[in-house]
């Protein structure tokens, strides 16, 4: 045997005892053995360079230090998954998706986990990259840190496809955070806080040979690619399990909603019992095929839902209300506590929403409060102690005027919160604004931050956004923490900001109630800022799903002198303020004011190019039949609830070739 092939062999043989002993729990060889092992195979690939393999077992040690983690997309989007806090929303759920599809519904019932989620690309067999969430389009590539986790496969066995992404969770198991705490204690060291804060810090450490130290492991529930040839969830759990990953056991398919209300009644009682800390459980619909007909909402999948476990609660004393402005001058009061435990992290603070919810708790200063985490991030206050309540407590004024500029606050009919009107000068809502325009689903400017922002304003550098564009590198670099690199890499950030496309920009300029989806709408009707900025009202209400609300938001918007004046700077600095040739050579109105459904599979086009098409040209996708429906896209298995539907309705029912001859 030569060398090459005595490393690889003694590199297939260290995997195998590894997918033995993390992934089976079936240890074949000694720890002693194993380590032996490792150190002929270092010995022999230090001598030989020529033979280095990123996935070799020697790299999962670590040692490599990344300064940067550098910020990658996604081949396919991260989704959220849409929360529940009840049997009732559990019922309701299937309610809707019964009306969807067809046939009988099997679930997949997963434990939600409680770490931080990662998306891991394997190519040819091998880890590619590890991407972190992020905000679902793009994360943090921290492929050196994954590599040391035992659990991450770094070469695959089996029948793999050639390219895909698995998503999972990283945890850190109770026992191992417990040994790490008690060795920081013994140190005199602060211990951590809760495993998932912990797991998620770990990701980000800049020396790998730190991570490699932390006892993580990564547990896997999803598979996403092309040309999977996968049919169902269970299958792919099953396919990963044999490809070399870590699935959790505790997964469980049922074939009715009773059996996953007894899923989750099961877990809630047993969760202390796990390994890992879960909050919930994740109910999917199984068939893949069925899963593709739900489609996604805007933020997440129609086929899956958590149940989140009732939230913990503590009680502990309101110390102070204060008052925070937002962006769009929306006052926010907060709760300042005296500082409690509650589900593993120290909280000081709780959001108390608005006015009314004060006056509909009674909530005063010096009360005890019981404050409870559910699905939000920020705790909230539920409810009050009366029995505590000190003899001199003196109900909560809201107050009358801006925090931050004075300006006397207003509330407009219908709305719940109090807003500062001072739309130009109010400090918070001038770098709030400017924040919103940076960040990554907006223009998504590289090298520049949130407390940069605010310095630059503070500094009177820049007073709204299109003041960006005239930065320079001499003005930048006297500010605190802030070296000529770093300033070189704002200024370029910025510059490279210019090519970000319309909708984008469009959802930058923070317009109330315009968000992503709303953003995309107004920029493929309209096609242009200038065309948008001289809308009537009456002309914005008859775009598809643009109410009155919104309506009126975006004419307010433009109505202002100062808005119209920045808009032309930034034209001035070739921000994309329309839509490029390229994109509208590829957009007609054809299908204008019709409303297509999309069901079954296709062969010479994907369901989601097909819906493209539709939005492209005009139309409206829709998920479900109705009077309003004007064609029915029907491909290969669609079901028969949803011909019968189209037929007694008299909706016209098209071929994949019909509908592609008609856009011709």
């Amino acid at each position: 045997m030569n060398t090459k092939q005595q490393i690889e062999s003694l590199r297939e043989e260290l995997r195998q005892h590894n997918y033995n002993y993390y992934i089976l729990d079936d240890a074949t060889i000694s720890d002693y053995e194993f380590d032996i092992k490792l150190k002929e195979l270092q010995a022999l690939e230090e001598k030989h360079p020529e033979f280095f393999d990123a996935n070799s077992p020697t790299q999962r040690v670590g040692g490599a230090v990344t300064k940067n983690f550098k910020t990658t997309v996604h081949d396919s989007r991260m989704y959220s998954l849409d929360n529940s806090y009840s049997k009732e929303d559990l019922l309701d759920w299937e309610t809707r998706i019964k009306k969807m599809v067809d046939g009988d519904v099997n679930y997949m019932c997963e434990l939600k986990y409680d770490g931080a989620s990662m998306s891991l690309t394997y190519e040819n067999g091998k880890l590619l990259r590890a991407v972190t969430r992020g905000d679902g389009v793009q994360g943090d590539e921290v492929t050196a840190n994954i590599k040391t986790i035992n659990t991450v496969p770094l070469q695959l066995k089996g029948d793999f496809p050639e390219r895909f992404d698995i998503r999972g969770e990283i945890v850190l198991p109770i026992e191992g955070f417990l040994k790490m705490n008690a060795e920081r204690i013994e140190n005199e060291e602060e211990p951590y806080k809760n495993p998932r804060n912990t797991a998620s810090g770990s990701l980000k450490l800049q020396d790998s040979s730190e991570v490699a130290k932390r006892p993580l492991e990564c547990l896997l529930y999803s598979i996403v690619g092309n040309n999977l040839n996968l049919t169902s969830q269970y299958e792919g759990l099953e396919k990963a399990r044999a490809w070399g990953f870590k699935v959790p056991k505790e997964a469980k398919l049922v074939k009715s909603i009773d059996e996953v209300l007894e899923y989750v009644d099961y877990w809630d009682k047993n969760r202390h019992n796990l390994p890992y800390e879960i909050d919930g459980v994740v109910v999917k619909v199984n068939n893949l095929y069925q899963q593709d007909e739900l489609g996604f909402t805007a933020k997440a999948p129609r086929w899956a839902m958590a149940y989140k476990f009732k939230a913990e609660q503590v009680s502990t004393r309101l110390n102070e209300i204060t008052y925070q402005v937002g962006r769009t001058g929306a006052i926010t009061p907060v709760a300042n506590l005296e500082p409690v435990e509650l589900a593993g992290t120290t909280v000081k603070r709780a959001s108390l929403h608005n006015a009314d919810q004060i006056e509909k708790l009674d909530i005063r200063v010096g009360d005890e409060v019981f404050v409870e985490k559910g699905g939000e991030i920020i705790p909230k206050i539920i409810s009050v102690d009366l029995t505590k309540r000190p003899a001199d407590s003196i109900p909560t004024s809201y107050i009358a005027s801006c925090p931050e500029c004075g300006t006397e606050l207003v509330r407009l009919e219908g709305e719940a919160k109090h807003y500062c009107p001072n739309y130009i000068a109010c400090p918070p809502q001038v770098v709030g604004r400017i924040q919103h325009y940076i960040s990554r689903k907006a223009m998504d400017i590289d090298g520049l931050g949130g407390e940069t922002v605010a310095l630059l304003v503070k500094e009177g550098l820049i007073y709204n956004y299109s003041d960006l564009y005239e930065l320079t590198v001499e003005q930048v670099i006297p500010l605190e923490r802030m070296a000529e690199k770093s300033a070189v890499n704002l200024v370029n950030g910025i510059k490279a900001s210019k090519q970000i496309p319309f909708e984008r920009v469009l959802f930058a300029l923070g317009i109330r109630y315009v968000g992503e989806t709303v953003a995309k709408k107004l920029a493929r009707h309209y096609k242009s800022i200038d065309a948008l900025m001289y809308a009537s009202l009456l002309d914005l209400v008859t775009v598809d799903e643009i109410g009155e609300r919104i309506a009126q938001s975006v004419v307010e918007f433009f109505s202002s002198e100062e808005n119209k004046l920045i808009i032309e700077r930034l034209k001035g600095f070739g921000v994309q303020l329309e839509i490029s040739a390229e994109k509208l050579a590829n957009q007609t109105d054809k299908l204008k004011g019709l409303s297509i459904v999309v069901s079954g599979v296709f062969e010479t086009i994907s369901r989601n190019e097909l819906k493209k098409l539709i939005e492209d040209n005009g139309g409206k996708v829709s998920s479900s039949i109705s009077s309003k429906t004007s064609y029915l896209v029907a491909g290969d298995k669609m079901g028969p609830s949803k011909r019968t539907k189209a037929e007694k309705l008299n909706i016209q029912i098209l071929t994949e070739l019909d509908f592609l001859s008609k856009l011709k």
